[in-house]
């Protein structure tokens, strides 16, 4: 895959891409970065790429021109994303949907919002939360960062990517390495038992009883089987 970044601070990514599964991915082949400062595509003398809000108001707006003729250029082919508070609410789910994707051209912007004409060259957009940032870098991080994970070959297990949070749909069930027992802290005995099935299933209750102590919003609207449901009825009662 080819992750394809316009923005006016190019520094920010050259120690995340030469960095971790970044790294990591590039050197298998998985994945390969380019950022362009779109401030080079101006056509004002100054280079400069916002002005004025027609109508006015506090704030600059990023100008169409250049951001156009840098997605123009760059974008051949490609799906071109707008990272935005406006956008749709970023998941493991779009991530997942991202990562089938050939090429991915992210347009990192500043100021007070973008020219809406830039809109007519963008293929979606995508908001990281409900807050405002500086600019669209590290929106743009997160994004990528979720996304290339997901390519082949990137994660050392190769099934560790499908049994995170979210991947599920419900958060993941708790973790332990050694020692066995920390300060008095110890490993649940089932996990030391090498009962597989026993394992399992302690796992996929500790998963729900997760997900509904601290995220029970992702079980609204869930199908639970028999004995998912007789485990919420469990923890209800404790």
């Amino acid at each position: 895959m080819k992750l394809h970044f316009l923005t006016l601070f190019p520094e920010m990514f050259q120690g995340i891409t030469a960095s971790s599964i970044w790294k990591q991915a590039s050197d298998k082949g998985a994945a390969e970065y380019e950022v362009t400062d779109f401030r080079a595509y101006s056509d004002n003398k100054h280079n400069k790429v916002d002005d004025y809000p027609y109508g006015g108001g506090a704030g600059m707006v990023l100008r169409a021109q250049p951001l156009v003729d840098a997605i123009d250029d760059v974008a051949s082919s490609g799906r071109v994303i707008m990272l935005t508070p406006q956008g749709a609410p970023f998941s493991q789910q779009k991530a997942e949907a991202l990562a089938k994707e050939e090429q991915l051209i992210f347009i990192c912007g500043h100021y007070e919002g973008y020219d809406e004409r830039i809109r007519s060259v963008v293929n979606e957009e995508i908001s990281i939360g409900d807050y405002v940032l500086t600019g669209g870098e590290l929106p743009a991080m997160v994004v990528a960062d979720s996304v290339i994970r997901l390519l082949p070959g990137v994660l050392g297990n190769e099934t560790s990517a499908h049994e995170e949070s979210f991947t599920t749909g419900l958060l993941e069930h708790p973790h332990y390495t050694r020692p066995a027992d920390f300060r008095g802290m110890e490993v649940p005995e089932v996990l030391l038992s090498g009962n597989h099935a026993h394992i399992e299933e302690w796992r996929k209750k500790e998963t729900l009883r997760r997900t509904w102590e601290r995220r029970p919003d992702l079980l609204a609207g869930r199908e639970l089987d028999a004995e998912e449901t007789r485990w919420l009825r469990e923890f209800e009662e404790q």
